[in-house]
């Protein structure tokens, strides 16, 4: 626990859930898993309780690590577009193989699907449900070159359970088939054994 942690009791952990505007002067909750910190009154979705730290201010909380919230604004300020856009990312990275729809992604960041889509395609030059695509296409590239798994079990590994939807979209991004892709992987190491076979 941080030295500037408090306990999260049950009595804090009811304002929370109740969204208590009562306890806004008396505490602020972060959340580890999102790296943001809130009022208890915040509108948001209700983070899992072992994932919530108290602090006495946002002061505190902010000296923890944890960023202010860009809903209920706990410092009266608002979180810059570039670091929501930032946060917003690291949960896509951090959760890549579940589900993803803009509205889970939008609730863990703790504002509008609307205006996440927004910002975040204004700031990283995509949208989220590309940011999705590129990121689980990148993990298969990894996995196909690293692993031997079959095409359907790296699909499912990165999010994508429906194959014949994650073939096509692999081969949209790299220009090939998973299959080309390995293939071309192997090809490109046997050219480079052989190389250096016979450079001896």
């Amino acid at each position: 626990m941080n030295e500037n942690e408090k306990p999260l009791t049950d009595e804090r952990w009811q304002a929370i859930v109740s969204n208590d505007t009562a306890y806004n002067d008396r505490f602020i909750y972060a959340i580890k898993t999102t790296g943001i910190f809130c009022k208890p009154s915040c509108k948001s979705r209700i983070p899992k309780r072992e994932n919530v730290r108290i602090y006495a201010n946002a002061k505190q909380a902010q000296y923890a690590g944890f960023r202010p919230c860009k809903r209920c604004k706990p410092t009266g300020e608002r979180l810059p577009d570039q670091e929501w856009a930032a946060i917003a990312a690291q949960y896509i990275d951090n959760h890549y193989t579940g589900p993803l729809p803009l509205q889970t992604i939008a609730e863990a960041c703790h504002g509008s699907p609307y205006h996440l889509q927004r910002t975040f395609k204004r700031i990283m030059g995509v949208s989220p449900s590309g940011y999705v695509q590129k990121t689980r296409v990148a993990k298969a590239e990894q996995l196909l070159a690293s692993t031997t798994q079959s095409v359907a079990a790296i699909a499912a590994a990165v999010g994508m359970p429906n194959v014949a939807y994650f073939i096509t979209l692999f081969k949209k991004t790299t220009g090939y088939t998973p299959v080309e892709y390995r293939l071309r992987g192997s090809l490109n190491e046997m050219g480079e054994v052989m190389e250096n076979g016979t450079g001896e």
